[in-house]
This record gives C-alpha cells, sequence and structure tokens, in this order.
C-alpha cells in the first residue's frame, strides 16, 4: 500500500534533520521571517514558508527551475523578485534534499 505524500511541514523537518548538526548548519529559533530556517554562518539557505519550500540559489539555476515550472521567485512584500530565492511549488517532483545540499553549497561559496 502507498503512502499518502507527506505534508511539507513533515517533509521540512526531516530535511532539517538531515542537516542540523553537519558543516556547522543549525536551524534557527528566531520568530518571523526566517524562523525554523537552515542556516550556516548566520545566512540562511533553505527554509519552508507558506508550505514552499525556499531555498538560496544561483539566479541561473533559480532561472531554469522557473522556466521548468517547479517554483516561482520569491518576491517581496512590494512586489520585488529576489533573483538568487526560489519558493518550490509543493507539487514538484524535484528531491528537496539536493536542492537543499545545491542551496547551502551555494551559500557556503558565497562566503569565500
Amino acid at each position: 500500500m502507498d503512502h499518502p505524500p507527506a505534508t511539507p511541514q513533515a517533509r521540512y523537518a526531516a530535511l532539517a534533520r538531515d542537516f542540523v548538526g553537519e558543516s556547522d548548519v543549525i536551524q534557527s529559533d528566531k520568530k518571523g521571517f526566517g524562523s525554523s530556517a537552515l542556516c550556516i554562518g548566520g545566512k540562511i539557505f533553505a527554509t519552508l514558508v507558506r508550505d514552499r519550500l525556499l531555498v538560496k540559489l544561483p539566479r541561473q539555476r533559480v532561472d531554469a527551475l522557473v522556466a521548468s515550472g517547479d517554483g516561482e521567485r520569491l518576491e517581496t512584500g512590494d512586489g520585488r523578485a529576489m533573483k538568487e530565492w526560489l519558493s518550490l511549488d509543493p507539487a514538484s517532483a524535484v528531491d528537496w534534499l539536493p536542492l537543499a545540499r545545491e542551496a547551502l553549497a551555494f551559500v557556503v561559496g558565497q562566503k569565500a
């Protein structure tokens, strides 16, 4: 018997368990935007917002995922698109773990 798809919250909790404690990754305990975000060196690389995985990736990768229909660029409250932030559609077949690993590598690379 197939199991029903996990909720976005359950998927994110499993993702967080995979990362916390690895390579200095922490899960934020602050309130508001970024609460429960996965961070390294004080920088967010993945979080859950409105049941969508939000990841920081290179602009070209975000462009490709948006073009494929798997997600949208994050927009600020004033409608400005954030070029390096992808909001992944919960129905997307893109695996969250490799995408979050890409985001972690991208953020670590930006610190160098």
